[in-house]
């Protein structure tokens, strides 16, 4: 018992550490010989607060969108939680995921057990099914901005070491064992969530559950809707990275489709199991941000204060969740 206690414990540090050892490392790296002076002089100086609000009004409201498409999938299933529990959970689970990535689908399910007695199996379900409608989205995104705009993702393989000319230089790349070492981290998160996953429902005798939550969604009544709730989340995300190009004089000159290649990249740089996609969304949104001409000090700046600054909404709003639910749900 005492072993087996010792190695559910080294795999829980090890769930928490690896992450966050995998994100500094690759922010290390990245951020080599930086000049980190100028980060504070852009912070105080030089950002346009203005535009920086206002992207993060569509970063709250992505999550809004989100929150009121979980509700809507826990309707067929006859589960009708308060609203405001599911924008609460949705908080709750972006900032739990800071801590230990992926685990917020799991603590948002929790929070809808606790407070509205929501079958956790069944709404774990839905969690799955809405994965696969957000990967479906992103593949779409990413499938039409690759058609438009082909030549520059050839420059970011080549510049990645990964162009299939090079076959020899990408041996000696560093960029490539980084992405290597990425797509390992990827692999070892997904093996242990499966594994978890399927112990329990194998404990739990929950697995039928699980699947009625994930095909719930053809059951949805009002499937306009959901679709336009699926667009707006990741339109509102979109919108978020965007805007915060106008808050620096190094960006604001960029277009749109910009805009797109870089939310795109930074979009599948998020999958590798760091804290918030910290150190590979860095790396991603800076390299891409040097193909279309932005100096590479200012593209650090724009992907340093960008991503710290979003990092910090998604902190408050998981305080505001837990803050909150409590008087929401006082009993009378």
């Amino acid at each position: 018992m005492e072993g087996t206690e010792r190695k559910k414990r080294i795999k829980k540090t090890l769930q928490v550490v690896f992450p966050l050892l995998l994100g500094a490392f690759i922010l290390i790296w990245v951020y080599r010989d930086f000049n980190f002076q100028r980060v504070g002089d852009v912070l105080l100086n030089q950002m346009d607060y203005g535009w920086i609000a206002l992207s993060l009004v569509f970063g709250v409201f992505a999550n809004l969108f989100r929150a009121w498409r979980w509700k809507l999938a826990l309707a067929p299933l006859n589960e009708y939680p308060k609203t405001a529990n599911c924008i609460y959970a949705i908080f709750i689970s972006y900032a739990s995921n800071l801590v230990i990535p992926r685990i917020g689908e799991v603590s948002r399910c929790g929070v809808l057990l606790k407070y509205d007695q929501v079958s956790f199996s069944k709404s774990l379900g839905t969690v799955v099914s809405e994965r696969m409608v957000d990967t479906l989205c992103v593949g779409l995104i990413t499938g039409l901005v690759l058609l438009s705009q082909m030549p520059v993702f050839s420059a970011f393989f080549a510049e990645t070491g990964t162009n299939v000319d090079r076959y020899a230089e990408v041996l000696t790349s560093t960029h490539f064992y980084l992405i290597i070492l990425c797509l390992l981290a990827i692999l070892v998160l997904g093996f242990f969530l499966v594994r978890n996953i399927a112990l329990f429902a194998k404990l739990k005798g929950i697995l039928q559950n699980v699947w009625q939550g994930i095909i719930a969604l053809r059951d949805v009544k009002q499937v306009p809707l959901y679709i336009f709730y699926s667009l707006a989340i990741w339109g509102c995300y979109f919108l978020e990275f965007y805007l915060a190009f106008f808050a620096f004089d190094f960006s604001s000159h960029l277009g749109i489709m910009a805009g797109l290649v870089m939310f795109v990249v930074g979009t599948l740089a998020v999958i590798v199991p760091t804290p918030n996609g910290a150190g590979p969304w860095h790396f991603a949104v800076m390299t891409m941000m040097i193909l279309y001409g932005v100096g590479k000090e200012d593209a650090g700046i724009f992907a340093l204060l960008v991503h710290g600054i979003q990092t910090f909404l998604l902190i408050l709003l998981g305080i505001y969740g837990l803050s909150a639910l409590p008087f929401t749900n006082k009993t009378k």
